[in-house]
């Protein structure tokens, strides 16, 4: 069987996405699925292990009639028994239509006659299980597994030489606080205040002054990293060049604090204990119910309005 899954969305879409194609990697062993994303988003298979080949689309430019004609042309070339779509679009719906693929996976709308399989859309409960649902379409009626990815031993090894490097020991604190210029541009808040950050790690340090705090600094966070070392100069910084490394650095971790984020995803996948910080976002819909991960929400919607005493209040159960 051969399997296309148009999946729109940043890195941490994919990652929630994950699930579901394992799932039906499981229940179809020798199937090839191939996922159709985002250019900003093919770094996330990296540490996928049920994916064959990734195509790369972007769902949110201004594309032209013969761009979505190049989509529809590599689709039907590869003469696929089941395309599953996560967009609701009736363009994406009328697309996969054209291809021929015999069955067409994706929730009900007002475009559910182009489809083969529609799915009834939930959308008030863990994206993960949301996304999950629509294998009912294929008749797998299983429940969601957890999040899980797969390192490769070349990141692992990469971490363990950067876990030296750093001077680290049995374990750290992780922490992600920047976020990617897509949200930026769509002015999405969040990115928590570096001076409330700062707040945060020096109480750290005072209550566990042997435990190593690490900062990622990623592509797009320069600023934000020389804005918290102006303050606290002395934190270890890591720039790992990719997901597979960066998710290998968060496995080594006790603790990851982190903005709602890629790298909060990776770091559920890794069972890595997580608290995220969520400004107009809800936790409910993006971390699953586990003691593991804790989440703190803006009282008002703004990443600002988060105080460090109630982060600290929640890291140590006060």
């Amino acid at each position: 069987m051969r399997v296309v899954a148009l999946v729109p969305g940043g890195i941490g879409d994919q990652v929630l996405f994950f699930p579901t194609l394992d799932s039906l990697k499981r229940t179809y062993p020798h199937a090839v699925i191939d996922v159709v994303v985002e250019p900003r988003a093919k770094a996330a298979y990296r540490v996928c292990k049920s994916v064959n080949d990734v195509l790369l689309f972007d769902f949110k430019d201004r594309n032209s009639p013969a761009d979505w004609a190049n989509l529809l042309g590599v689709i039907r070339d590869r003469y696929y028994d089941v395309a599953i779509s996560l967009g609701q679009r009736w363009g994406v719906g009328f697309l996969l239509w054209l291809t021929g693929v015999p069955r067409r996976l994706s929730y009900e709308s007002t475009a559910s006659w182009l489809l083969t399989d529609p799915v009834p859309l939930n959308e008030e409960q863990y994206a993960a299980h949301m996304y999950h649902d629509l294998l009912q379409g294929l008749g797998i009626d299983q429940p969601c597994p957890p999040l899980s990815i797969q390192l490769p031993k070349a990141d692992i090894e990469w971490a363990e030489a950067e876990q030296k490097r750093l001077g680290l020991g049995s374990g750290y604190v992780m922490i992600h606080g920047g976020s990617s210029k897509l949200a930026l541009t769509k002015g999405i808040d969040k990115i928590y205040p570096v001076e409330s950050w700062q707040h945060v790690i020096q109480d750290v340090r005072k209550r566990q002054p042997d435990l190593p705090i690490v900062i990622v600094r990623g592509p797009d966070d320069q600023d934000w990293v020389d804005a918290l070392l102006s303050g606290v100069p002395d934190l270890k910084v890591t720039s790992p060049a990719d997901i597979g490394k960066l998710s290998a650095m968060i496995a080594g971790a006790n603790l990851m604090l982190c903005t709602d984020s890629g790298p909060m995803h990776l770091a559920i996948a890794l069972q890595v204990y997580t608290l995220a910080l969520f400004g107009p976002t809800e936790p409910a819909k993006l971390m699953p119910k586990s003691d593991k991960f804790k989440s703190i929400k803006s009282p008002t919607g703004k990443m600002s309005d988060i105080t460090p005493e109630a982060v600290l209040k929640l890291l140590w159960g006060e």
